[in-house]
């Protein structure tokens, strides 16, 4: 029993089986993180600057529905806020971000 231990013990590391070594381990992770790029993260971006654009485009005049679900008519445009009317003697300032989307003009 004691020949068995002593050669187990021989200092040389196994070497991996085939060529690709170490790229080859990471091949997958390099694959996965290549897919949920093109599935996730630039899809994400485009509608992103979809949504700048159409906030940077925002007018007097225009209806808009905040992501909150409230619609409103846009009085005035600031710098970072719209003066938005959302009923009759009612007027709110609201943050531009707010916006989900334009759903036209109300002249």
């Amino acid at each position: 029993m004691e020949m068995a231990f002593a050669q187990t013990g021989s200092g040389s590391a196994p070497q991996p089986a085939g060529g690709l070594g170490m790229f080859g381990s990471l091949l997958p992770l390099i694959l996965i993180v290549v897919v949920l790029y093109f599935l996730m993260i630039l899809p994400q971006q485009r509608r992103q600057k979809k949504h700048q654009q159409m906030i940077a485009s925002l007018k007097k005049g225009d209806r808009v529905v905040f992501a909150s679900g409230i619609l409103g008519v846009i009085t005035n445009v600031k710098e970072n806020t719209f003066m938005v009317k959302v009923a009759e003697g009612t007027e709110i300032e609201v943050e531009k971000g707010a916006i989900a989307y334009k759903l036209g003009s109300a002249n």
